[in-house]
C-alpha cells in the first residue's frame, strides 16, 4: 500500500523568519544626538571685551615698536645729513688744495724762469754784437719755456701798460696826434709767468 501524499513544505512556514514582521523605517534616519535648531550665537565674557579695549588704547597710546623705530630713522637721518655735508666740505677743500697747489707749483716755475732772465739778456746783448749763432739757442729756450707759461713781453708799436711796462725816455706826441702814449722802442725785454710779471719791459714811449 502506498504511502499518502505530503501538501508543499508546511515546515517552511513555520520557520520563517521573525524580522519579517517588524516594520520597516523608509528615509534618512535622524541623529537624535544633534539638536534640531541653530545654537544661539555666544556672548564674549567680560574679560574678551577688557582685553580689547586694552588693545585700542595701547594702539592710541603709541606703540613702543614703532617709537623705537621712528628714533632709529630719526637718526639715520642726522648721520646722512651730517655725512652728506662732510663730503661738501671735503670736496670744497679738495678743490681748494688742487687750487692752491697749482698757483704753488706755478709760482716756483715762475721763480726758475726769472733766475733764467739774466740768461735772456746776455743772448739779446750778444745778437747786438752781431753773434749770430746766440739766436737759435736762444729762441729754442723761449719756445719751451712759452709752453710752460712764459710769456716775452716786447710791446712795440703797442699803447703804453704801466703794469707791464716801464718808461725810462718820453718823446713829445706829433702835431695833431691824440692816440696817447704809444712804445716806440724797447730797451730791454720783460717777461711774466701765467699772467704775473717778472719784470716789467724797459721801454721808449712818445705821448
Amino acid at each position: 500500500m502506498s504511502e499518502p501524499a505530503v501538501d508543499g513544505p508546511s515546515s517552511a512556514s513555520d520557520d520563517s523568519d521573525p524580522r519579517a514582521d517588524e516594520p520597516t523605517h523608509t528615509g534618512s534616519s535622524t541623529d537624535v544626538s544633534s539638536p534640531s535648531v541653530d545654537a544661539p550665537p555666544e556672548v564674549p565674557d567680560d574679560s574678551e571685551v577688557a582685553a580689547g579695549d586694552d588693545l585700542d588704547e595701547t594702539r592710541e597710546a603709541g606703540d613702543p615698536v614703532l617709537d623705537v623705530m621712528a628714533a632709529l630713522e630719526a637718526e639715520r637721518d642726522g648721520h646722512l645729513l651730517d655725512l652728506q655735508r662732510m663730503t661738501a666740505e671735503f670736496a670744497n677743500y679738495r678743490r681748494q688744495a688742487d687750487r692752491r697747489t697749482l698757483e704753488v707749483g706755478g709760482r716756483a716755475r715762475g721763480d726758475l724762469a726769472e733766475r733764467l732772465l739774466p740768461v735772456f739778456d746776455a743772448c739779446d746783448l750778444a745778437l747786438e754784437h752781431g753773434a749770430d749763432d746766440v739766436a737759435p739757442i736762444r729762441a729754442s729756450l723761449v719756445q719751451v719755456l712759452e709752453s710752460a707759461g712764459l710769456e716775452v713781453l716786447d710791446p712795440v708799436d703797442e699803447p703804453f701798460d704801466p703794469n707791464r711796462h716801464e718808461a725810462v725816455l718820453h718823446d713829445p706826441a706829433d702835431e695833431g696826434d691824440d692816440t696817447g702814449q704809444v712804445v716806440v722802442e724797447v730797451l730791454r725785454r720783460g717777461y711774466a709767468w701765467d699772467g704775473r710779471v717778472l719784470r716789467p719791459a724797459m721801454v721808449r714811449v712818445r705821448g
